[in-house]
């Protein structure tokens, strides 16, 4: 049964599409706005809710509006939401973006009620986290709820996916040790490890290093040049479809909420990162966030069996 965890940040994406980014200081006109729902956790939720996984989610939400439309969406998808909690001590976490007609985005997050997830409640949700086969985590909730829900993982040998995002250039050690896969984009990695991934040879390089952390696997994943899966034993190259890309926005957590999918259901690393990247490239040429994410049943079986 592919049973998963999320614990992570849900918030609200406020889309505007521009011609191009703006500079410093400058008022630019859009073409269009959007607004979605979003968060790291919450995409990768519902991405593997969308291709038929078991989900539950942590993660804590305002007393707004933000947050009860959020509530719904969740359970739109079937995600179980018995630890979405809610406070009435911040607004719900919001994240206005800003998309270019390449694609390219410009995303600041206010984490809002996200930053009020206790060491507490993630101990809470001991039974969720227990019950999976598979934890996802990133950084967009309080550092010490992210090590309390990988050590109760580690605790109930349940597998971890870690994506140290947002990027920061500092991790305590233990984090490493607790990821049984460290999935950082490239400028994550350029953060993390110190070291370049402008050519595959630095990329082989700087997962390396993330690997002397600690981490058992490293999956670093490399926008249109695919991902490149490090172990210990093996090296692997594995490299995206050639798509138009119309929004990239969120194609970081259709792969990260694919993989733990297909990991769940008991792929190899290798063929798991494989089906991630052609669901991610399939995002991007989509707009929005959860909006362009691929439903199970628009997908080529041969992807999916």
């Amino acid at each position: 049964m592919s049973r998963i965890c999320v614990v992570g940040a849900a918030n609200m994406d406020l889309i505007s599409y521009v011609a191009r980014l703006p500079k410093m200081g400058e008022t630019l006109h859009g073409s269009k706005f959007h607004m979605g729902f979003g968060g790291k956790g919450a995409n990768q939720a519902v991405m593997a809710a969308k291709l038929g996984a078991q989900v539950s989610m942590v993660t804590k939400l305002g007393r707004d509006i933000f947050g009860e439309n959020t509530l719904k969406n969740f359970r739109s998808y079937n995600i179980d939401c018995t630890h979405v909690l809610f406070t009435d001590k911040a607004f719900s976490g919001v994240a206005p973006i800003a998309v270019d007609t390449e694609g390219n985005n410009s995303i600041i997050i206010v984490t809002g009620a996200n930053d009020l997830l206790s060491t507490e409640e993630i101990e809470a949700s001991r039974p969720a986290i227990a019950s999976a086969r598979i934890l996802v985590c990133q950084l967009e909730i309080p550092l010490d709820a992210t090590i309390a829900a990988l050590r109760i993982a580690r605790q109930e040998g349940v597998r971890t996916i870690f994506n140290p995002a947002p990027g920061r250039s500092s991790l305590p050690e233990e984090i490493f040790a607790l990821s049984d896969i460290l999935c950082p984009n490239e400028s994550e990695s350029e953060l993390i490890s110190g070291l370049p991934t402008g050519s595959l040879e630095e990329a082989d390089a700087a997962a390396r290093a993330l690997l002397a952390k600690g981490a058992g696997s490293v999956i670093l994943t490399l926008g249109e040049r695919g991902s490149l899966l490090a172990t210990e034993q093996q090296r692997h190259h594995i490299p995206a479809k050639k798509v138009k890309t119309l929004d990239s926005t969120g194609a970081g957590d259709a792969f990260i909420g694919s993989l733990a999918y297909f990991v769940a259901t008991g792929k190899t690393l290798p063929e798991a990162v494989r089906r991630a990247n052609d669901i991610a490239a399939i995002s991007v040429q989509a707009p929005g966030t959860q909006s362009s994410f691929p439903n199970a049943a628009d997908l080529p079986a041969e992807l999916l069996e």
